[in-house]
């Protein structure tokens, strides 16, 4: 697609609001930058060709992560603030699961030129308001025309003089660990996927992952043996520590409940709602293991134990079913 196709002779789009070829690159970023404002941590913000993000530490964790239009999200099934708050989400979780505190945000932006200009502002808030749950900043970023919509995210954090919290570190003997909540965000897909938006809890947990953002820093000063976002599904996710460690993961059903709207969606769908809990992704929990002698953080729940031996079970047994999410299934 060309820079200004299909926007119409005066840049509108199809609902006569004003397209992004309406305004063009530079007067979008200059609405976008608008609506930011900046944590202690960012030195320096959009307007020259870098950001300058401070890293106290000396060291910066880093990940990023992308979103994309009928992939990862649907238009009419999210708002573009909310698919801002979790694009911001899944990028900030992964820094949360290295132990690390977020500390800014860099957005890279691919649209159709027909695009609402108010939808790419909108998508700005929800960056902006999500980073700022945790001090941190959307500090720059690129846009670019493209056929598809497309996020894509890159989070900065900072470790606080504390080493990060890998993969490979569990140790047969470790308690295994939730920090928030699993089969919200799964329930609420299949939910809208079967035609309805309601129960509310579940449909808003796929909109805006609620993240235990805080958990991820406390589970490093605790002294975790490894750690991890559970973005794609918690027998996948636990399946990287396992095959990181070398060693086996056990998971109880009994630690985790099952909240009513939640057993009644599934009742109605013909589901059953621990496929959800256990192989549900987008809720963005955190898991991590501990020595068996140190007391779990609060927000921090057991549900499992490491062991020798290879793989991840539940209850003692292997999990018949997909395990998790998988991008190119």
């Amino acid at each position: 697609m060309s820079e200004h196709g299909g926007a119409g002779q005066h840049g509108r789009d199809a609902r006569g609001g004003v397209g992004v070829s309406g305004i063009g690159e530079f007067g979008l970023i200059g609405k976008i930058t608008a609506r930011l404002s900046y944590g202690p941590t960012t030195l320096l913000g959009p307007g020259d060709d870098a950001a300058v993000v401070a890293a106290p530490d000396g060291r910066v964790a880093a990940s990023t992560d992308v979103l994309v239009d009928g992939r990862h999200f649907r238009r009419d099934w999210s708002s573009a603030r909310d698919v801002g708050h979790r694009a911001a989400a899944a990028n900030l979780a992964d820094i949360a699961a290295m132990g690390a505190t977020p500390t800014a945000l860099l957005v890279a932006l691919c649209m159709p030129a027909d695009l609402d200009t108010g939808w790419a502002e909108e998508l700005a808030d929800g960056l902006a308001a999500e980073a700022a749950t945790v001090g941190a900043s959307v500090v720059g970023g690129d846009m670019s025309a493209s056929p598809t919509l497309t996020v894509a995210v890159t989070a900065l954090g900072d470790l606080a003089d504390h080493p990060p919290v890998l993969r490979s570190g569990a140790r047969p003997g470790d308690v295994l660990a939730l920090a928030g909540r699993t089969g919200y965000a799964a329930a609420g897909l299949t939910v809208l996927t079967r035609g309805f938006r309601t129960p509310r809890l579940l449909v808003e947990a796929y909109r805006r992952p609620q993240v235990p953002y805080q958990a991820g820093p406390q589970a490093a000063r605790s002294g975790a043996t490894s750690m991890i976002d559970i973005s794609d599904g918690l027998l996948a996710d636990l399946g990287h520590i396992a095959a990181a460690s070398g060693v086996a993961i056990d998971v109880r059903r009994d630690g985790f409940e099952v909240p009513r709207q939640m057993a009644d969606a599934a009742q109605a769908l013909g589901v059953d709602p621990y496929t959800w809990i256990l192989a549900g992704g987008d809720d963005h929990a955190l898991a991590a293991t501990f020595p068996p002698a140190v007391p779990l953080p609060p927000g921090w729940r057991p549900i499992g134990l490491v062991t020798d031996g290879a793989g991840v079970t539940v209850d003692g047994v292997g999990y018949d079913g997909p395990a998790g999410w998988d991008h190119f299934r």
